[in-house]
C-alpha cells in the first residue's frame, strides 16, 4: 500500500491530531477518581475490576489491559472471550485510541471491526457530550457496502457496548424502513451502522443528521468501489464535518488507485497499516482443483458432501438459478442446507446466517454479492461450484474458511467453460494450485 496522505508533514515531525481532540480533557488514568466512578462496570457480585479478568504477559502480544481501556469496555471485551490483540488490532488501536486517522490494509477475519469499534466506543466514553442532542444526531457512522456485513458490525457493536450506555443502530435495505425510521426517533444515535443507498435515504429526508459525526468508519472500501457505491458515499460524507474536525478509519483489503486516491481525499494525516500475509491467501487454507465434465460437478458435489460428514461448507456459484438448483439438489439428498442469494427476503437471510453460524445448517450455498456478508469462524470447506470470473472473488470466497488462524479447505470445480481461468487466479494468489482430475467414485 503506497503512502497516499493528502497533507504531508515534513519529515520526522509528528502528524498532527484533530483541533477537537486538543480541546478535550486528557484520557483517564488507569487509578480511580470520583470523576470515574460513574464509569464503573458493574457485575453480578457488584462493582467489576480488572481483578476479574487475568490475561497473562506474553512476549510478542498486545494485552487489552495494555491500552487503558475503560472498564466498561474492557468488561465487554472479557466477556466475549478476547485476551490478547490480533495484529491489526495491536497495530491500529494505540494510535486510533489518541484520535489519529487510519488507513488500514486488511483482509475479513483479522479482528478489524472489533479494532474500530474499541477506538469508537472508548472515545465516546471518555469524551461523554456535555448536553441534550437530538434523537437522530449520529456521533459514529460505520458505512458498509453490504446488508450482511453491516448487520454483523452491528451485532459486534450491541456486544461490545453491552455494559455501556450507548445505542446502535442499523440502517440497511431489505429490512422494515418504519422500524428502522422508529429507531431514529426514539433513541440517540451513538453507533450507526449503514449500507450507503439506506443511509443517503434517511440523510436526505433528514431522517438522520450527519453534521455532527465525531467518527466515521469506512469499511472494505474496496468492495463499495467494485459495487458502485462511491457516488453515494461521497454524497453521505460531504454531509459529516470536514476531515479535519472528526475522525475517520479507512478499511481495505486491497488497494487499487482509485481506493488510494479517495482515502488521500477523506483522511486527514493519517496512518497506515498494512497486515496482510505476503501471499495473496491465507496459507492455512488447503486448496485443490478438481477437474470434471460439466455433467460430473453434481455427482462429485454430492460425494464430497457426503464424505466430509457434518463439517460447516459454503458452496459458492456464479448465478442466481445455478445457486436454487443446487439448493433444491441438496434438499432432495436430505442434506441439511440453506440458500443465501439476492433473491432471498432479507430477513430471512439473516436468520439464516444465525443458524449457519449456530451451527443448525450444515451447507450454505451462495452467490458472491450474498457471500460478501459472511463472517463465521469454523467453516471447514468452501467450494467453488464454478470458477468465478473475477479472480479477486475467488481469493473473497475461499477467504471464508481458515479465519482466525484455523486451517480450512477449498475445492473449486473446473470444466471446458471455466478452466482458462486458472492461470489468471493462480497469478492473482501467487501459487500454483494443485488440479486433480475427478470423476464420480460412487456407480
Amino acid at each position: 500500500m503506497e503512502n497516499q496522505n493528502q497533507d504531508v508533514a515534513p519529515e520526522n515531525s509528528p502528524k498532527p491530531k484533530r483541533t477537537r481532540r486538543q480541546n478535550k480533557r486528557p484520557r483517564k488514568a488507569q487509578g480511580k477518581t470520583s470523576e470515574a466512578k460513574m464509569d464503573e462496570a458493574t457485575s453480578n457480585k457488584g462493582v467489576w475490576s480488572i481483578d476479574d479478568f487475568q490475561v497473562p504477559e506474553v512476549e510478542g502480544k498486545l494485552r487489552f489491559h495494555d491500552l487503558n481501556l475503560p472498564d466498561r469496555v474492557l468488561k465487554s471485551i472479557a466477556e466475549m472471550g478476547f485476551e490478547y490483540c490480533s495484529e491489526i488490532q495491536a497495530e491500529t488501536l494505540p494510535t486510533t485510541l489518541q484520535g489519529y486517522d487510519i488507513i488500514g490494509q486488511a483482509q475479513t477475519g483479522t479482528g478489524k471491526t472489533a479494532a474500530f469499534l474499541i477506538a469508537m466506543i472508548t472515545d465516546f466514553l471518555d469524551y461523554p457530550l456535555e448536553e441534550e442532542r437530538v434523537n437522530n444526531l449520529a456521533r459514529g457512522l460505520i458505512i458498509a457496502p453490504t446488508r450482511e456485513l453491516a448487520l454483523q458490525i452491528a451485532d459486534e457493536a450491541v456486544k461490545l457496548t453491552a455494559n455501556c450506555h450507548l445505542n446502535v443502530v442499523a440502517l440497511v435495505g431489505g429490512l422494515s424502513y418504519e422500524k428502522q425510521k422508529q429507531a431514529l426517533q426514539t433513541e440517540n444515535v451513538d453507533i450507526l451502522v449503514a449500507t450507503p443507498g439506506r443511509l443517503l435515504d434517511f440523510a436526505r429526508s433528514r431522517k438522520v443528521l450527519l453534521n455532527k459525526v465525531e467518527c466515521l468508519v469506512l469499511d472494505e472500501a474496496d468492495r463499495m468501489l467494485s459495487m458502485g457505491f462511491i457516488p453515494d458515499v461521497k454524497s453521505i460524507i460531504r454531509m459529516t464535518p470536514h476531515k479535519e474536525t472528526r475522525q475517520t478509519m479507512l478499511f481495505s483489503a486491497t488497494f487499487p488507485k482509485d481506493i488510494q486516491a479517495l482515502a488521500k481525499q477523506w483522511t486527514y494525516f493519517p496512518k497506515e497499516v498494512s497486515v496482510v500475509p505476503k501471499e495473496a491467501t491465507n496459507q492455512n487454507i488447503e486448496q485443490v482443483i478438481y477437474t470434471v465434465e460439466a455433467d460430473q460437478k453434481w455427482p462429485v458435489l454430492k460425494q464430497l458432501i457426503e464424505e466430509n460428514g457434518s463439517q460447516r461448507t459454503i458452496i459458492f456459484a456464479n448465478r442466481r438459478d445455478e445457486t436454487r438448483d443446487l439448493y433444491e439438489r441438496l434438499k432432495m439428498e436430505k442434506i441439511n442446507c440453506a440458500i443465501l442469494s439476492g433473491e432471498v427476503a432479507q430477513d430471512k437471510r439473516v436468520k439464516t446466517l444465525k443458524n449457519f453460524k449456530e451451527g443448525s445448517i450444515q451447507v450454505l450455498v451462495a452467490t458472491d454479492v450474498a457471500g460478501r456478508g459472511i463472517h463465521v469462524d469454523n467453516v471447514e470447506l468452501v467450494v467453488n461450484y464454478a470458477l468465478p470470473e473475477d479472480p479477486e472473488d475467488y481469493v473473497h470466497r475461499i477467504g471464508r474458511t481458515g479465519r482466525g488462524g484455523e486451517s480450512g479447505k477449498s475445492v473449486s470445480f473446473a470444466s471446458e467453460d471455466d478452466a482458462f481461468m486458472i492461470p489468471e487466479i493462480e497469478k492473482t494468489v501467487g501459487e500454483s494450485i494443485r488440479c486433480e482430475y475427478m470423476v464420480d467414485m460412487s456407480k
